[in-house]
């Protein structure tokens, strides 16, 4: 008998390979910060610390209670098997609703439409279909965290641009094409922004759209906070602005707006092309969505939101005008109530501390859990970035440790 294992080369090692043998791509990256800040919390807890967690982007509330039973019931009717993988045609045609009388877009179910894992899941799927490796991407500074490690992760080169807060935290024209290279092939932005609260008007967009048709290059919007805009202001969809739609790539969700983190649903609206590409991935890569979340999504999405779901929205208003407010009160911290979604942006640059060691100082010593800003970038330096959407009780206390806390770390600062 031949022996079809070849002997060990001299030098061979004859063990488990090293941790050095991982993949250079998990050698260089960093956790995300708010997942891990909002797991060190969570471990606090379990501690019996009472802990205030300001840090992952999770309301006080529950997922709505009719959205729950219309899971609860497709399972127990025995929709407990996967789906095809573009997502089912009762959640896309319920998607499709949901952007015709929202949004403004007449999409096609059956080739516009697929059903996501939550918005990052989203990311991936399109810059999978979209990205060779070495390909550039411009992405805001601050930016959400998991945008760069993302877009490394799927071959490409992140290229921050500096969000000025003398514009308002916004890009210009100017900005914009000053970054570009040769190997430049998309724009990924969020809409409303993460961290700064920022809602993206019409000139706003018209400016990055102008940039892409420019350019040739593939716009992605991450629009997860489209519902939540605050000040009577209105979201606007990328894909609507002219010649855009061709180009566009938009990632929806309910993470934020219906409580349904957990859930891990979404989905994205892209040109056929590029939504086909995307169901090839995830007949390798994940599959399909969940089954129940799609029913579930499906009833959130499908209609006109209940009556519950808009009062928990004016309810998060009121709390982050509170909590800002509360905030802003702080000698030494000034903080606006944001354009849209539920994140305090704390300027707190007068108490000359890194915002890093600030956030720890917080954590460790006063139990309060928050993002440091740098963790969103180089301009992020200076500013916490602070959930406003947890109960009452946990906005006022969590206030009174902020101003203890800040209090000791520096006396005499004044507001």
């Amino acid at each position: 008998m031949v022996s079809r294992t070849a002997p060990p080369s001299p030098g061979a090692h004859s063990g488990p390979p090293s941790a050095g043998r991982l993949s250079t791509r998990i050698r260089d990256a960093v956790p995300s910060a708010t997942v891990r800040i909002a797991d060190v919390a969570s471990e606090m807890r379990r501690r019996g610390v009472s802990i205030v967690d300001f840090s992952a982007g999770r309301a006080a509330e529950h997922t709505p209670p009719y959205v729950v039973d219309t899971a609860v019931s497709a399972l127990r009717s025995g929709d407990t098997h996967q789906t095809p993988a573009r997502g089912t045609p009762e959640y896309r045609a319920a998607v499709a609703r949901k952007l015709a009388r929202e949004n403004g877009i007449d999409a096609a179910p059956e080739t516009e439409t697929i059903a996501s894992l939550g918005c990052k899941q989203g990311l991936t799927l399109s810059l999978l279909a979209t990205l060779d490796a070495g390909d550039e991407v411009l992405i805001e500074d601050p930016a959400f965290v998991s945008y760069a490690p993302t877009i490394r992760f799927c071959g490409g080169v992140p290229v921050p641009v500096r969000l000025r807060e003398e514009n308002g935290y916004r890009w210009t024209r100017d900005d914009l094409e000053a970054a570009l290279t040769p190997r430049t092939r998309a724009i990924l932005f969020c809409s409303p922004h993460n961290p700064t609260g920022v809602v993206h008007s019409v000139p706003d967009l018209d400016e990055i759209a102008h940039v892409a048709r420019e350019h040739d290059l593939w716009v992605v919007s991450d629009e997860i906070y489209e519902r939540m805009t605050w000040g009577g202001r209105r979201h606007v969809c990328m894909a609507t602005r002219p010649d855009m739609r061709a180009r566009s790539i938009t990632l929806m969700g309910l993470t934020k707006s219906f409580a349904m983190g957990g859930w891990r649903i979404g989905f994205v609206h892209a040109p056929p092309a590029v939504i086909s590409g995307m169901v090839t991935l995830q007949q390798h890569l994940m599959t399909c969505a969940g089954s129940f979340t799609q029913a579930g999504a499906a009833r959130a999405l499908g209609d006109e939101p209940d009556a519950s779901v808009v009062a928990m929205w004016r309810e998060w208003e009121a709390r982050c005008g509170y909590m800002t407010s509360g905030l802003d009160g702080i000698p030494g911290v000034r903080c606006s109530m944001p354009e849209a979604g539920y994140y305090g942006w704390a300027d707190v640059r007068a108490f000359g501390v890194p915002v890093a060691d600030l956030a720890e100082q917080l954590l460790v010593r006063h139990a309060v859990a928050v993002v440091p800003g740098s963790a969103f970038g180089p301009a992020g330096e200076g500013f916490l970035r602070i959930t406003c959407v947890r109960s009452r009780p946990e906005l006022e206390l969590g206030l009174e440790r902020i101003a203890a806390a800040l209090h000791e770390i520096a006396p005499d600062v004044r507001g």
